[in-house]
Parts: structure tokens; C-alpha cells; sequence
């Protein structure tokens, strides 16, 4: 199997979530368990020899990719969340997206100082979400140690924003 292979198991909707958008579509990958296992092989195998202590995922498809990712590094699993969904007192952060403010939200006792984190996403985009969630687990005083993707989007310089973080990518896709 080879990295093509995962490019080639997204699926490419276009006009969604609005014209002009090609979204990715990951859900074509992860049901093919061959390819979706190699996909989170690969991934780990760039973070094996970093001591990951936990894996943060960004509701809702980064939970898709984190929480085995987390496994295969033998880390615990940390959702980060859209508001109102977590049971627990959390801390937020607010961010701009290209339509709106919008905010992420993490369990308070979800990080221990020093904890050594993985930030995972099935996408970058613009990294706006990505910088947000980062700064909430820097703000419990954990070290991110990488960001991983499984998809870049290199035309909306997402990566520009996470600036001074090690950043992982499977494929990228030309285009929105």
C-alpha cells in the first residue's frame, strides 16, 4: 500500500457545504479498513519516538483519526469540543472563521502540565480551528509536540497559522 492509495479512498463532493467547495470526504477512507489502518500506521509511525502522552481530537472527524491514532501510540484519547457538549467544566477558546466567530471548548482537567500532545485533524484548512485547539491545551500547560493531518489543503495556508509546530500530512488536494 502507498500514500496514494489513501488519496485515491476520499471521495470529493463538489458545491458542499456551499458552491465553489470541494469538500473531502473522508468517510470513503475509513470504511475501507485496509486503507484507513495504513493511513493511521503512517501517521503514527512519524510519532512513535516522541512520547506521546495524549492525542487531542477536533470533534467530530478528528475523533475518526485520533482515537486510533492515540491507540497505536499507546496515548490516551482528548476530544476537543464544539460548546455545550462536554459534561465537565471546560475551557474555551474563541476564533474567526472565514463566516463567523466561532469557539472550542476542553475538559479543564483534560491536560496535565508538561503532558506531551499530538493534535490531530482529518483536515487543515485555513487552521483556524487547529490554532484554537492548540492554544486551549497550551493553556493547561501541555506540550504540543506535532500536528497531524490526514489531508492539507495547501491553497488556504492553513499551515502559515501553526507557524513553529512540527506538521504531519498524508495528501494533499489542490483547490477549496
Amino acid at each position: 500500500m502507498k500514500v496514494e492509495d489513501v488519496k485515491h479512498a476520499i471521495r470529493t463532493v463538489p458545491n458542499f457545504p456551499k458552491k465553489g467547495v470541494m469538500f473531502r470526504d473522508i468517510t470513503t477512507l475509513v470504511k475501507d479498513y485496509k486503507t484507513f489502518r495504513y493511513a493511521i500506521k503512517k501517521l503514527a509511525s512519524v510519532f512513535l519516538d516522541d512520547d506521546i502522552d495524549l492525542v487531542v481530537g477536533i470533534e467530530s472527524r478528528g475523533f475518526i483519526i485520533g482515537a486510533p491514532l492515540a491507540l497505536e501510540l499507546c496515548a490516551g484519547f482528548v476530544p476537543v469540543r464544539k460548546p455545550g457538549k462536554l459534561p465537565y467544566k471546560t475551557v474555551k477558546k474563541e476564533y474567526r472563521t472565514e463566516y463567523s466567530l466561532d469557539s472550542v471548548e476542553m475538559h479543564v482537567d483534560a491536560v496535565k502540565p508538561g503532558q506531551r500532545v499530538l493534535m490531530v485533524d482529518d483536515l487543515i484548512a485555513t487552521g483556524g480551528t487547529m490554532k484554537a485547539a492548540i492554544q486551549l491545551v497550551e493553556q493547561l500547560k501541555g506540550q504540543v509536540v506535532g500536528v497531524a493531518f490526514v489531508v492539507d489543503l495547501p491553497e488556504l495556508h492553513g499551515k502559515e497559522k501553526l507557524k513553529g509546530y512540527r506538521i504531519v500530512n498524508l495528501v494533499e488536494f489542490e483547490g477549496e
